[in-house]
């Protein structure tokens, strides 16, 4: 994956506040893409959020470190996405954005933007507070993407994916196709409280795989809104391979014979590493989000 060198990256997108400890508020798992985890601890082995890694309310204030705003200062050009992780990922968020934006008023629509925050440790949300280990989510009550950009390494060492920076930009995209689900009404259809390979959980996460592979195929012929080129200008194959191999290592069978020995397709809340592989092709295959129903 290759970003123009001479692009501008849109730092205000990303909200920086890394090396900062922000305690207190009530436990939640918001449709990241390794809650599953957290929810198979707590159903199986009745651990607390303690254990988890998510906050209880009861945690004491740690100072904060001056380190927050990294990106704002060294995320300015294309040239830096190519030669660091962090401003890489402000790059894909500007993307993401530039193409939402631009086929919701090619359909008619508004394109609502939403931010990432970038965090380390524990981060306060309006839908609760959490630590890193929930994983990447998005929190529909403020319409932010909440990443600890440690979880691409965890993606590679815990759960076997390939890595590459196609794949980090995988969690990133899947993460905006919630915030795509959230304005157009389908997010809430995973709010029943059921689970199961044919749950609404299940599908609305493989909608969202969908929506990043609709992303992919567009990436390197959208635009930029401040060159007129596109910021992506080149995926190989090798990275949409390390896209469908990230989807797959997130698959719900793969996480829980990994981590509790067995498959238990009634508990499943994300869909199989097949079907997150099948659905972020779709997208990738037709770039037309009108093919990623995954409720019919």
């Amino acid at each position: 994956m290759q970003f123009d060198d001479n692009a501008d990256l849109d730092t205000s997108e990303v909200k920086d506040v890394r090396g900062s400890r922000i305690p207190g508020g009530r436990a939640t798992i918001g449709g990241g893409l390794v809650g599953i985890i957290a929810l198979i601890m707590g159903l199986l082995f009745g651990v607390g959020p303690e254990q988890l890694g998510l906050s209880s309310g009861d945690e004491e204030p740690a100072p904060a470190a001056s380190s927050v705003n990294q990106v704002q200062q060294a995320c300015r050009k294309g040239q830096d996405a190519n030669a660091r992780e962090d401003c890489r990922t402000v790059a894909v968020v500007n993307s993401t954005q530039d193409f939402w934006r631009q086929e919701f008023t090619r359909r008619g629509g508004q394109y609502g933007p939403a931010s990432t925050v970038f965090f380390t440790g524990r981060v306060n949300t309006a839908c609760g507070a959490a630590t890193s280990a929930v994983g990447p989510f998005y929190c529909p009550a403020d319409r932010q993407v909440y990443l600890d950009l440690g979880f691409f390494d965890e993606l590679r060492t815990k759960f076997g994916a390939s890595g590459g920076p196609f794949a980090q930009a995988y969690v990133v995209a899947h993460e905006y196709g919630h915030h795509i689900q959230n304005l157009t009404g389908t997010l809430q259809r995973a709010q029943d409280g059921l689970q199961g390979a044919n749950s609404n959980a299940v599908k609305v996460e493989l909608q969202a795989d969908c929506y990043a592979g609709v992303w992919a195929h567009n990436a390197t012929r959208t635009p930029d809104e401040s060159t007129g080129r596109p910021l992506i200008t080149r995926l190989t194959d090798q990275d949409i391979r390390d896209g469908l191999d990230a989807a797959a290592a997130v698959g719900d069978d793969r996480i829980q014979e990994k981590f509790q020995g067995r498959v238990t397709p009634e508990s499943w809340t994300h869909g199989s590493a097949e079907q997150r592989r099948q659905w972020f092709y779709q997208g990738y295959r037709t770039g037309d989000m009108a093919q990623c129903n995954t409720f019919r």
